[in-house]
């Protein structure tokens, strides 16, 4: 009898191939709890991506399951002590979307600089004096704080240093105080680094320690012409305290990737702010990025199998 994997959410074709070789290969027709808790009794492996979770209760419910696949870096949406109780092992990407997360960080950098989102809509208007209005800001020679040193962090750290010469400042949540060979970038407490930022980029996951991280007193120190940039989890962000932040002026601007409620709310005040730049959870989403990430499977397989696969649980 073939084993049974279950997707949460559709992933690349290559890894649904190299599955369909071997597995019964299902989609879940819900995320609800209850709905994947009937689709899990005869389930071997699951394979999550950012929505849904596996939590106790669901595990209770699936007494073959042997390994958690994680298409990404987040393992949030996992309950990892009772994966660790029941001997299930949790495998996930944390090398697949460096690149492709790194550059919209740094693509959301220009956009608020050059304000090329409110030119784009002047220019659909044929409002030609905007061009005297809309003035952008230069990022050369700024300086780059992140709140997170890990392997995207450091993508962003590299691209900022070597295309825009900025000053790289990082503070990190899990103790690495070295940074790579031959990047420039300097350890500094959070409150400098939120002080003397011109760009502050959140790279930390969601844990009980990181959410609200970046809440009132932080978006306070920071300067008023600074942009905020979020590609991480949205709860790491207060963001009541971010959109009063933004109305009030009081920083210049934000790039986000996430919210604290997924799918945004239709009443969502960051929707109308002109000072902003959103993307729908999906810094990750290139072509290369999600093949990578869907080969999550060949570490199912390797489970599955009887081989060990690495527990990666690595940060971001």
């Amino acid at each position: 009898m073939k084993p049974v994997v279950l997707l949460f959410e559709p992933i690349h074709e290559d890894a649904v191939a190299l599955l369909r070789e071997r597995c019964d290969v299902r989609i879940a027709d819900s995320l609800d709890e209850e709905a994947l808790i009937r689709a899990v009794a005869d389930v071997d492996a699951l394979i999550i991506r950012a929505h849904g979770a596996v939590t106790r209760r669901l595990m209770e419910h699936a007494p073959r399951l042997k390994v958690i696949g994680r298409h990404g870096v987040g393992l949030d949406a996992v309950d990892l002590a009772a994966a660790k109780e029941r001997g299930i092992v949790v495998v996930n990407t944390p090398d697949a979307n460096t690149e492709s997360v790194a550059e919209q960080c740094l693509g959301f950098m220009i956009a608020l600089a050059k304000r090329i989102l409110p030119a784009d809509r002047a220019a659909r208007r044929a409002l030609w004096g905007a061009r005297y209005e809309l003035t952008g800001t230069e990022l050369f020679g700024r300086t780059l704080g992140l709140v997170g040193f890990g392997r995207i962090g450091r993508r962003l750290a590299e691209m900022s240093r070597a295309a825009l010469r900025m000053e790289i400042l990082y503070f990190d949540h899990a103790g690495r105080t070295l940074a790579p060979p031959g990047l420039e970038a300097r350890l500094v407490p959070l409150d400098e680094l939120l002080e003397r930022a011109d760009v502050v980029s959140v790279h930390v996951p969601l844990r009980p320690n990181t959410r609200g991280m970046i809440g009132p007193a932080e978006l306070a120190r920071m300067k008023p012409t600074a942009f905020l940039l979020n590609s991480a989890r949205g709860p790491i962000v207060d963001e009541t305290a971010l959109v009063a932040a933004l109305r009030g002026g009081r920083i210049g601007g934000a790039g986000l990737d996430v919210y604290e409620t997924e799918p945004l709310r239709a009443d969502n005040p960051l929707l109308v702010l002109e000072n902003v730049v959103l993307s729908p959870h999906m810094s990750a989403h290139t072509g290369e990025a999600l093949r990578r990430m869907a080969m999550v499977a060949e570490d199912v397989l390797r489970v599955l199998d009887g081989e060990a696969a690495p527990r990666r649980y690595e940060t971001i």
